[in-house]
């Protein structure tokens, strides 16, 4: 596998060292806002990273999205992730790219494009552990809860997958799927981290304060003894 870029190493740590709430967007379930108004929100409140979502828009305006998204997550020093469209993510000048278990192969991706981020999503223990092998920088653990999401899932992995799951790899993970504020503390205290939300913040009715709250939440179980203002 080709070495690590001093671009990819940048990324990463800044993926590591800023990256508390991984805001997911999806305009179809943000009670009538669009995609750029969720965007301004989320990094107002203080996000540094988004993920742009949309499986709905044609290719032409999902390329002007994303150059969007990458103009001002730029402009706010966050970082900017493309689900699934590898094409998207290059002609973007995105920062990485993430992968569901139906998506492009991760090794594939990584040989294709070496400086960029690459998620995979972990729904079983054998693909986290197998998550760097296959060239990614980090993986998601979910969907942990019901999520309006994933119309039709039945099956959800809940909070324990967190240590099993993690226990798996040294790479950094997210968990996803239906979180809840309330649910924070527990998870931080699972060794959660990195918390990837859609409705939780499209459907907030102000998106930048709920943003927000969610970075303190984490934040203050991250650190229990941290002051926050």
């Amino acid at each position: 596998m080709t070495p690590p870029s001093p671009l990819y190493q940048q990324r990463l740590i800044k993926f590591i060292e800023q990256v508390t709430i991984y805001p997911v967007s999806c305009e179809k379930l943000a009670c009538g806002r669009s995609d750029e108004e969720w965007l301004a929100a989320v990094l107002a409140g203080g996000a540094r990273i988004v993920q742009l979502r949309d499986k709905l828009s044609d290719d032409r305006t999902l390329l002007a999205k994303a150059q969007l998204f990458r103009r001002k997550t730029a402009e706010a020093g966050a970082l900017f992730i493309v689900n699934n469209r590898l094409d998207i993510a290059l002609l973007a000048d995105a920062d990485g790219i993430h992968l569901g278990n139906s998506d492009l192969p991760a090794r594939q991706v990584r040989n294709l494009a070496p400086d960029l981020l690459i998620g995979v999503s972990a729904n079983t223990r054998e693909q986290a552990a197998s998550a760097k092998g296959r060239g990614a920088s980090y993986f998601n653990i979910g969907p942990l809860f019901p999520t309006a999401t994933k119309s039709g899932l039945t099956s959800f992995i809940g909070e324990e997958a967190i240590a099993l799951f993690s226990a798996e790899s040294n790479l950094p993970f997210t968990v996803m799927g239906g979180i809840k504020l309330e649910h924070v503390p527990r998870l931080t205290a699972l060794g959660a981290s990195r918390i990837a939300v859609v409705t939780a913040l499209t459907q907030a009715e102000n998106i930048e304060e709920e943003t927000r709250r969610w970075i303190v939440a984490i934040n203050r179980g991250k650190d229990p003894g941290r002051k926050q203002k």
